[in-house]
C-alpha cells in the first residue's frame, strides 16, 4: 500500500505535476490558488513558473509546450476572466488534438451557486471545448485527478483537460498518497491491418499519402519517410502539419492547408488510393469537404486514426484502422513494400517543387524571395511558429520543413498564437532558435508576451508582417464585396517603440536586400528581435491580388 503523505492541498496539487514528469507552467497568478503558488516556490529548483502578460499568452504557451514536447502543457489562471481569457487555449488545443492541462482557481466551496465573486461553473464552460472538465471539491482526491487528467490529455486523440480548483480547497491539510505516474494509452495497427493496407496500397497506380494529426515522435517521422520512400508513395500533409517529414525528400508533394496548391488539389482527385495516417480529414484539409465526395470518396480510401470515433466521422473508408502514427509506421514498414509506379511520385514533386519557387514581384519588398532566402538560412532544428492570417502563406508555401525543425501553428485559426508560441519554444530551450510569423493585427493582440521571453531568457525572432489590414478577412471580403472595405483597415502603429520598450531589438525593413543581413543579426542577438515587414496591401495573399479579386467579382456580376 502506498504510503499517505500529510499535506495542504496546493502541496499535494504540486507533488503531483512533478510525480507526472510537468517540469514548467505558464500562469498569470490569482489570489484563487495562492497554495499553489506557494507550494511552487518550495519545488522551484525543479520546476519553472513561467508569468505570463495575459491569460490567452500563458494557455497559448502550454498548447505550444504540449505540440513540441507531446508532454501535457501545463497552464494555470484564476477564476472568473482569467479562465474566460485562457479559454482560447483550450480551444486551440481540442481542435490541433494537444495534450494540455488547465488548472483554474475556483470560489470557496462555502459561497458557491451564490454566483460569487467571479464564480463560473467551469464543468458547464469548458464541456464542449475540453476532453474532460471537472472540480475538485476534496484536496483527498487531488492524486485520483490530476492521474486521470494526464492519461486523459495524453491517451487516444490527445486534447485538454481542465481542472477547477477550490481556493478553500487548495488550504485542506490531509493525508493522502500519491498517485503512481501516469502512462498514456494508445492504441497499435494489428500485423493484420497492416497486410491490409498494404495489400490495398498493391492495387493502387495512383496512391497518395496524407500524413498529419498529433502524436508523431521524430522516429515516427523518420520511419514515414522510409515507408514512403519504399513505396514511391508521394506525401502530403495535413494543414500545418508539413514538419512530419522532410520537405527536401523525393517524396514531399505539398500540403493540403489554407493555401493548396491548384496542382496538388488536381492530383488528388486523379489519385485512386489515398492512404491517411493521423490526419483528421476535417474542413481545411478538404478545402470545406469538397476535394473528397461525401460520405465515399471516389479515391480508395484507407484510414488509420488513434480515435475511433474520428473514421468515418465524414468520410467512409474501404480499409480503416484504430493506431496512433508512431505504432502505425511501424507495422507498415515491417511490411513487404508495394511500390507503386515511380513517374507519379516524381510528377507531383515537380509540380511541388515548381509552385515553392518564389514569382516575380515588383514591390520594393518581395516576400517571396526573402522567403527563398530564409529557408537556406535557418537551422535545421529551428521551430517556426505561425498565426492566424494570410500572410503565413509565404512560410507555409516558401519554407523547406522536417525533424527535428519544426511548425508550431493553431489548425484553429486563432490569432495571436504565434508569439506566445515562439516565446514559449524558446524558454524550453534557449539555444533553439524560434521564429514567429505573425501579422500586424495578431502581434498587436499577443506582442506583449515578448516581455516574457525578456524576463525569462528566451530569445524569439518575431517577423511581422506589417500591410494595415487584418489579410484575410480583406480576401473573404473583397471577393464578396469588392472595394467596401468596412472594418478590416488597421491604424499604424510604431511597432518599434513597442518592440523596444519590450525590452526587444527592432528592425524596420523596406526592400528585399534589407532581409537576409537583418535576419542574421537577428541569429546573433542574444534576446527577442522583432524584424518588422512593410509588406504590399496589394498582395493579399501568396496566389492573388486585391486587384485580381475585385476584377472577378465585376466578371461574375457582368
Amino acid at each position: 500500500m502506498a504510503e499517505t503523505v500529510k499535506r495542504s492541498g496546493g502541496q499535494a496539487l504540486v507533488d503531483q505535476l512533478l510525480i507526472h514528469g510537468a517540469d514548467c507552467a505558464y500562469c498569470v497568478p490569482g489570489e484563487s490558488y495562492l497554495e499553489v503558488l506557494d507550494a511552487l516556490y518550495d519545488v522551484r529548483d525543479r520546476f519553472t513558473l513561467y508569468n505570463a502578460r495575459h491569460e490567452a499568452g500563458a494557455a497559448d504557451m502550454a498548447e505550444a509546450y504540449g505540440k513540441l514536447t507531446g508532454r501535457p502543457g501545463i497552464c494555470m489562471v484564476t477564476r472568473g476572466p482569467g479562465a474566460c481569457q485562457a479559454a482560447v487555449g483550450v480551444h486551440i488545443a481540442y481542435q490541433d488534438s494537444t495534450p494540455m492541462i488547465l488548472l483554474v482557481g475556483q470560489v470557496g466551496r462555502e459561497t458557491m451557486d451564490r454566483e460569487s465573486f467571479q464564480e463560473i461553473d467551469y464543468r458547464q464552460m469548458f464541456a464542449p471545448v475540453a476532453k474532460w472538465a471537472a472540480q475538485i471539491d476534496s484536496a483527498a482526491r487531488i492524486p485520483e485527478y490530476m492521474a486521470r487528467a494526464f492519461r486523459v490529455a495524453t491517451s487516444g486523440r490527445p486534447g485538454p483537460v481542465v481542472l477547477a480548483l477550490p481556493e478553500d480547497m487548495l488550504t485542506d491539510v490531509v493525508e493522502v498518497a500519491d498517485a503512481m505516474p501516469y502512462t498514456p494509452s494508445v492504441p497499435a495497427l494489428s500485423p493484420g491491418d497492416a497486410a491490409a493496407v498494404m495489400a490495398a496500397l498493391s492495387k493502387a497506380e495512383r496512391p497518395l499519402l496524407l500524413a498529419g494529426g498529433p502524436g508523431w515522435s521524430d522516429a515516427g517521422c523518420a520511419a514515414l519517410l522510409r515507408f514512403a520512400t519504399d513505396n514511391r508513395l508521394p506525401v502530403a500533409t495535413s494543414f500545418r502539419r508539413q514538419d512530419l517529414i522532410d520537405n527536401r525528400s523525393d517524396v514531399y508533394v505539398g500540403d493540403f492547408g489554407t493555401g493548396v496548391a491548384p496542382s496538388l488539389v488536381k492530383r488528388l482527385a486523379e489519385a485512386d488510393l489515398l492512404l491517411v495516417i493521423g490526419a483528421r480529414l476535417g474542413e481545411i484539409t478538404t478545402k470545406t469537404y469538397s476535394t473528397l465526395s461525401v460520405p465515399t470518396p471516389a479515391q480508395t480510401l484507407v484510414h488509420i486514426h488513434v480515435d475511433a470515433n474520428e473514421i468515418g466521422r465524414v468520410y467512409s473508408p474501404a480499409v480503416s484502422a484504430v493506431s496512433g502514427p508512431d505504432a502505425a509506421l511501424s507495422a507498415l514498414t515491417a511490411q513487404p513494400a508495394a511500390a507503386a509506379p515511380e513517374d507519379w511520385c516524381a510528377r507531383l514533386r515537380a509540380e511541388y517543387l515548381s509552385d515553392s519557387e518564389p514569382p516575380p514581384h515588383d514591390y520594393p519588398l518581395d516576400m517571396g524571395q526573402a522567403m527563398a532566402d530564409m529557408r537556406d538560412l535557418i537551422p535545421a532544428n529551428a521551430v517556426v511558429t505561425l498565426d492566424a492570417g494570410n500572410h503565413t502563406g509565404w512560410a507555409q508555401r516558401f519554407l523547406r520543413y522536417g525533424r527535428p525543425g519544426r511548425q508550431i501553428g493553431s489548425t484553429c485559426g486563432s490569432m495571436g498564437y504565434a508569439v506566445p508560441a515562439a516565446v514559449a519554444a524558446s524558454l524550453a530551450d534557449p539555444k533553439r532558435q524560434a521564429i514567429a510569423f505573425v501579422g500586424d493585427g495578431g502581434f498587436m493582440m499577443s506582442g506583449m508576451e515578448i516581455a516574457t521571453a525578456v524576463q525569462h531568457g528566451g530569445r524569439p525572432i518575431v517577423l511581422v508582417f506589417n500591410n494595415g489590414t487584418y489579410g484575410t478577412i480583406r480576401m473573404h471580403q473583397e471577393r464578396e464585396h469588392p472595394a467596401r472595405v468596412s472594418g478590416t483597415d488597421i491604424a499604424a502603429s510604431d511597432i518599434g517603440m513597442i518592440s523596444r520598450g519590450l525590452g526587444a531589438a527592432h528592425e524596420r525593413i523596406t526592400e528585399t536586400a534589407e532581409f537576409r543581413p537583418a535576419l542574421l543579426r537577428a541569429f546573433e542577438h542574444d534576446g527577442p528581435t522583432v524584424i518588422e515587414l512593410m509588406t504590399d496591401p496589394e498582395q493579399i495573399s501568396t496566389r492573388t491580388t486585391v486587384s485580381r479579386l475585385r476584377g472577378q467579382q465585376a466578371r461574375t456580376n457582368s
